[in-house]
């Protein structure tokens, strides 16, 4: 076994928490590689006759591959601040969730689910790049239909520190004294009127002459 990180050999590897999962049908061990510092997570189970088997969407079956979860997971999250070991996590936990629920097959869209969920609360911009791939998006009114409903949802479980779909701008600041929110969107604030001085007539007054 060599590390995914640095291709450190099995000697650089250490066991830092060893547990059983899958009913103990496995044993789940998380090791951190003394040459990059970096953690991960391998699973020890019986090998079975008959491996998991994928239903994809058009009926049919094929092997189950956790690395192909890494490759959605991998573009979704492409130049997004998300470390890599997030990317792992949530890889193991949806192979651990998938194997403690079905026996033999699992279809594709349960996987598809589980991953979506995980990676809506890690970050909103993978989320939706990984939504618009696993639901099929046709439109671009889909994918914007998406993303509102992203921010909608966000004022209600926000989650600190996890990457925003949009920046929201800076408050407008108040000018002449006049409050920015008692002004409509996108209007400048104008300045109060002087008042005016009357104007003062420059024609002749003609007074009458008396004999």
């Amino acid at each position: 076994m060599r590390c995914p990180f640095c291709a450190a050999e099995k000697e650089s590897l250490q066991v830092i928490d060893s547990r059983t999962c899958d009913n103990g049908k496995s044993i789940r061990r998380r090791r951190k590689c003394v040459n990059c510092g970096k953690r991960f997570t391998t699973y020890e189970r019986v090998e079975q006759t008959t491996r998991m088997m994928v239903i994809k969407k058009d009926g049919r079956r094929v092997p189950w591959d956790k690395d192909k979860i890494m490759a959605g997971l991998e573009r979704a999250c492409f130049k997004r601040p998300v470390p890599e070991e997030e990317l792992h996590r949530i890889a193991d936990e949806v192979e651990e969730e998938v194997r403690g629920a079905y026996d033999r097959e699992v279809p594709s869209t349960e996987i598809g689910q589980l991953v979506i969920d995980k990676l809506r609360r890690l970050d909103q911009v993978a989320y939706v790049r990984f939504a618009s791939v696993y639901r099929e998006f046709k439109t671009l009114e889909d994918l914007v239909a998406e993303a509102k409903a992203v921010i909608d949802a966000r004022h209600y479980d926000d989650v600190p520190g996890q990457g925003k779909l949009f920046v929201e701008p800076p408050a407008a600041k108040p000018s002449n004294g006049h409050p920015a929110a008692d002004v409509p969107e996108g209007k400048p604030v104008r300045k109060p009127r002087k008042p005016r001085t009357p104007a003062i007539s420059a024609a002749p007054v003609v007074l009458p002459v008396v004999d």
